[in-house]
């Protein structure tokens, strides 16, 4: 193969079958280990892809079984081996238990050589099979880190936000809770001239009023009782770089006042002080809140709202995503996978139609908390639907277009959107769902504006890394 030897692990504590099943595969770098603790050290040093693993290893003092002990430590550890178990002819039953927690296939004893080394060859197939998909669908480094889309929604949000954010534009962000507005505005930040200079967020709904002006604006010694010494406030400290003003609609009229005349004049004037300070600072703000409401009714300053919004963007509801909320699982997955070393592979088809089917009020925030909990309580390498603790899917569907070119188009867009987040960004696998070709994808993928350029991921999803 392109990469060289492959490594290969027997696991025996029978010296004689050791050295016979080295001899079966001459083609591979073998490596011996004749207990559980010696295999998980080779393990850990080489790595290798394949494991053949005896279940017949003696019990440790504790009367269990290391055959099924090395198996389970293997896989949780290294969740890509695949594991062979070599069994007595007594043994079936242990075997089939094997397979249940994850090996790969089992084999009887006596060998027979040839039948091994296909099995073997068979395993290794599929790991490289599988390592190469991994690696088409891991995301290269991103221009917008921490979001994943494949929705046209949301593709065209990340074009808006690569456009404005070299522009010295103060930006508005709107959304519903747990949609990323933030991950937006720290996108916003990386992509500008002010990247290599400080992100300073303030969320102005969890600070108490009396509290928020001294935090945004700072304040000099004895300005008020506990003002020991001159405090620089966020704005101040964001100085010549990017300031983020998460919940701006919970902004009390009289600080709505003292920001306007900061956005005009750039410069603040601390608690307590005479002098005004200078500032150089970008500002995006963000809120869930209806402004333009809140405007009417006299809750937010129109002049104030004007200012904030040079640049608005409105970040869609996962719900509104078609395709996203599979696509955002599998990236979830292998974040709290890789963090929490859990020997998971995936979903069950089960469970990503229940991801795909629920409506996800709590946005992306609720969907990783889903994740973050199933990673937890399953208890097998796939992830269940139990797992996920989601209401079963429902059968209704929205009033469809009724012009038939709409309605054609729309299915094709979502029909699209939705095998990439189901293949997990892979082409050809999603290709295989469509019943289409890889070209036919490609130019669906360019007829609804969904193909990215070297950013992307799987050639049809724009991916911002988390």
């Amino acid at each position: 193969m392109a990469r060289g030897v492959e490594r290969l692990l027997i696991v025996d504590d029978d010296e004689g079958v050791r050295s016979q099943l080295r001899w079966c595969f001459p083609e591979y770098q073998v490596l011996l280990a004749g207990d559980c603790s010696e295999a998980l050290e080779r393990m850990r040093g080489a790595q290798p892809p394949i494991v053949l693993l005896d279940l017949g290893l003696p019990p440790d003092p504790a009367n269990t079984s290391q055959g099924l002990m090395a198996l389970r430590e293997i896989l949780q550890g290294w969740p890509a081996t695949k594991v062979v178990v070599v069994t007595g002819n007594d043994e079936r039953e242990s075997a089939l238990k094997a397979v249940a927690a994850g090996a790969y296939d089992f084999y009887q004893k006596p060998v027979d050589a040839d039948v091994l080394r296909l099995i073997v060859s068979r395993a290794l197939r599929l790991h490289a099979i599988e390592e190469e998909n991994r690696r088409l669908v891991r995301a290269p480094e991103s221009p917008l880190p921490g979001i994943m889309a494949a929705a046209p929604a949301m593709l065209e949000v990340c074009r808006m936000v690569e456009r404005v954010a070299p522009v010295d534009a103060t930006v508005l962000v709107l959304g519903e809770s747990g949609t990323g507005k933030e991950l937006v505005a720290r996108a916003l930040h990386a992509l500008s001239d002010r990247a290599e200079q400080r992100f300073v967020a303030i969320n102005c709904a969890s600070i108490p009023e009396t509290l928020l002006e001294s935090e945004l604006f700072g304040y000099e010694r004895g300005a008020f009782t506990g003002a020991v010494q001159r405090t620089v406030g966020r704005i101040e400290y964001a100085n010549g770089g990017t300031l983020f003003l998460d919940e701006v609609g919970d902004l009390p009229l009289a600080l709505q006042a003292k920001l306007l005349r900061f956005l005009q004049e750039r410069v603040v004037e601390r608690l307590g002080g005479r002098g005004e300070v200078p500032v150089d600072v970008r500002v995006v703000a963000a809120t869930n809140r209806d402004l333009q409401t809140m405007r009417r009714e006299g809750a937010f300053r129109e002049d104030l709202f004007y200012r904030l919004s040079e640049f608005t963007l409105r970040i869609p509801a996962l719900r509104e995503r078609e395709g996203d909320a599979a696509l955002l699982a599998h990236g979830l997955l292998r974040h709290f996978v890789q963090r929490d070393q859990r020997g998971i592979a995936g979903f069950s088809p089960e469970a990503l139609s229940a991801i795909e089917a629920y409506d996800w009020p709590g946005n992306v925030r609720e969907l990783e908390n889903v994740i973050r909990r199933s990673v937890i309580v399953a208890d097998g390498r796939v992830i269940q639907v139990r797992d996920l603790g989601l209401p079963h899917p429902d059968s209704g569907d929205g009033e469809p277009p009724l012009r038939l070119r709409e309605a054609r188009e729309a299915a094709e867009r979502n029909s699209v959107a939705r095998a990439l987040g189901l293949a997990n960004g892979n082409i050809m696998r999603a290709a295989e769902m469509l019943g289409v070709s890889r070209p036919t994808v490609y130019a669906l993928l360019n007829k609804f504006g969904m193909k990215a350029d070297s950013s992307s991921v799987g050639g049809g999803i724009r991916t911002c890394k988390e």
